[in-house]
């Protein structure tokens, strides 16, 4: 599929498709003519792109990660290292305090909804 199909199927913009690409998280082959080409496992792979972006993963851990994820065969990846494994641990434990704030933070937020509701 071509760029533009892959930004209408995944909501994301072409400019970002090619960022994606610069980054090594992304690969395309080229037409004849120098357009991009996209084979249909690369909506999935945006998706999940976008969701470790959300996650609040830089683009560098990113690329490490998504050689690692698992195969089509439901296999581990052969890179999987146990440095990069111990990395990915601490990006988790990043994420589950950020959690942790949110949740403090709601908490805080409802007391002050309570009392300006008295």
């Amino acid at each position: 599929m071509k760029i533009g199909e892959l930004a209408r199927r995944t909501g994301v913009s072409e400019r970002s498709l090619r960022y994606y690409e610069q980054q090594d998280l992304l690969a395309s082959t080229r037409t004849s003519g120098g357009q991009r080409e996209y084979p249909d496992s690369a909506v999935d792979r945006v998706i999940r792109i976008q969701e470790l972006f959300a996650a609040g993963l830089p683009s560098k851990k990113i690329a490490l990660m998504l050689p690692c994820m698992r195969d089509y065969d439901g296999g581990p990846s052969e890179i999987a290292t146990p440095l990069l494994v111990e990395d990915l641990k601490k990006e988790r434990l990043r994420i589950d305090r950020m959690i942790a704030d949110l949740h403090a933070t709601r908490d805080v937020l409802d007391d002050v909804i309570d009392a300006a509701s008295d």
